[in-house]
């Protein structure tokens, strides 16, 4: 169990592609550009990414969703189940795929098949729904939230992300999510009495320098009425977000500004805010948190970054113990990472080389010294955090799979029962201070220092500590 308040997950799953390659010359029979050396990445998309997102959080997901059973269903299936439980509902067509082809990272072109569309209920969506503490709404407009609209009705969604092709939130939503292009195109087919765009100016020139946000929040304040939800916040790119429960809205804006790509964000915000609501936070925190886990997700690629080729792409489950989740990384064919220290008090330099070695392979393996092990190389006073802790704090962090515990003074006998691919070090150790290195060779395994951030150590803060306590 890992605290977090379950979370279900109604919405349309697509299936998202990346076709990604270089760019350096114009076909010879029309002026467009040739995409050569491409390498495709799957991966879900639409509420199926929203639900992956929040299941990555470490929360149990249940995703109800169309699903059927061509060649896109059962990828999607395939790429879900090892993380959340699907419910499916029964389909008119097939899921719908999205493929972007890219040139140096920037899109090209988007190509769009599969019109498939939710033709109805079922009994077993509808029990999960009369069951849920926590339900998200992700409607993509291709009929789940329509078919199950009643039930969402009788118990409104913490969290509904609405897109112009689907209906309007239930009403008694705690917070609706639109992007700015979004509750824009909403607010225009409001009636004219909803007041929710400003009248022109007398003089017909252009609009004034802030008008943009006053545009945005009167149309969240004109959305929160009609549609009768507790707030809306607009989601606003790199300008954060308006939050409006009615009137004198709130901007929450980044906390960092990034220009990666923004695709999947929306629903990286969605399954954030859905999340935190779930846990017992207020809007207002869940709408910060959203934000700055949007902001980050940018910043680390978008959506795009999640997963690897096709063929490599599988990932590990959640409850998996270490010797479990190699496994599966490995019958996928992906790339295990290990990485140990004490991490006694864990700060930013441990969080810095740990995210940077997530990032090397598809799975991060932390080996960490027992109490005892502890105590023989830091001395007395030492671990400050017990091992339950230390092992809890790790566990949370989003960068780490599994955490396994050794009693040694060094890990030599657990490397050499998990036979990692990677053996990740911080930049602060000497090549003669791995002697890890040889042991990981035996198997074909490679030790590697990451850059480590200068000036953080457990033990220098606690120095501080004690000095600022005299």
């Amino acid at each position: 169990m890992t605290g977090k308040a379950p979370l279900v997950v109604v919405g349309d799953a697509l299936l998202d592609r990346d076709l990604t390659g270089h760019a350096d010359r114009l076909a010879p029979d029309a002026p467009v550009p040739v995409v050569a050396d491409c390498d495709e990445r799957v991966r879900p998309g639409g509420a199926a990414l929203t639900a992956y997102l929040a299941a990555r959080d470490g929360r149990d997901v249940t995703l109800v969703t169309g699903l059927d059973d061509g060649p896109a269903g059962r990828e999607l299936r395939r790429l879900l189940e090892p993380w959340l439980t699907v419910v499916a509902l029964p389909m008119a067509g097939q899921v719908a795929e999205k493929t972007r082809v890219l040139a140096q990272g920037r899109p090209v072109v988007r190509l769009d098949r599969g019109t498939g569309r939710v033709r109805g209920a079922t009994g077993e969506a509808r029990a999960v729904l009369a069951a849920a503490d926590a339900v998200l709404v992700s409607d993509y407009g291709r009929g789940a939230a329509d078919a199950l609209r009643a039930e969402l009705r009788r118990r409104p969604p913490l969290v509904w992300d609405p897109h112009p092709r689907g209906g309007p939130p239930a009403p008694g939503t705690r917070l609706a999510t639109p992007a700015r292009a979004e509750a824009h195109t909403f607010a225009a087919a409001l009636p004219e009495d909803a007041e929710a765009t400003p009248p022109p100016r007398p003089d017909g020139g252009p609009a004034a320098p802030g008008s943009e946000l006053r545009i945005a929040a009167r149309e969240a304040s004109a959305l929160v009425r009609h549609w009768r939800v507790a707030a809306v916040t607009v989601t606003l790119g790199p300008r954060g977000a308006l939050l409006s429960y009615g009137e004198h809205p709130l901007l929450v804006p980044v906390t960092a500004a990034h220009h990666g790509d923004p695709c999947g964000a929306g629903d990286r915000f969605a399954a954030t805010a859905a999340g935190l609501l779930a846990d017992g936070a207020l809007v207002g925190e869940a709408v910060e948190g959203a934000v700055t886990a949007a902001t980050a997700f940018v910043g680390a690629g978008g959506a795009g970054a999640l997963l690897g080729t096709r063929h490599t792409g599988t990932v590990p489950a959640r409850g998996d113990g270490p010797a479990e989740l190699i496994a599966r990384v490995r019958a996928a064919g992906g790339t295990v990472v290990a990485a140990g220290g004490c991490f006694d008090l864990l700060h930013a330099g441990h969080v810095g080389l740990l995210q940077a070695a997530r990032r090397v392979g598809d799975c991060l393996v932390v080996c960490v010294n027992s109490d005892s092990s502890v105590r023989r190389r830091k001395g007395d006073g030492r671990p400050v955090n017990p091992l339950a802790d230390r092992v809890r704090v790790l566990r949370a962090l989003a960068c780490v799979d599994a955490v396994a515990v050794f009693d040694e003074d060094t890990p030599e006998r657990l490397l050499a029962e998990l036979r990692p691919d990677v053996w990740v070090k911080g930049g602060d150790y000497a090549g003669a201070d791995l002697p890890e290195a040889a042991l990981l060779q035996e198997w074909g395994g490679q030790a590697v220092l990451l850059p480590y951030l200068d000036g953080r150590s457990s033990t220098a803060l606690m120095a501080r500590a004690a000095e600022g306590a005299r």
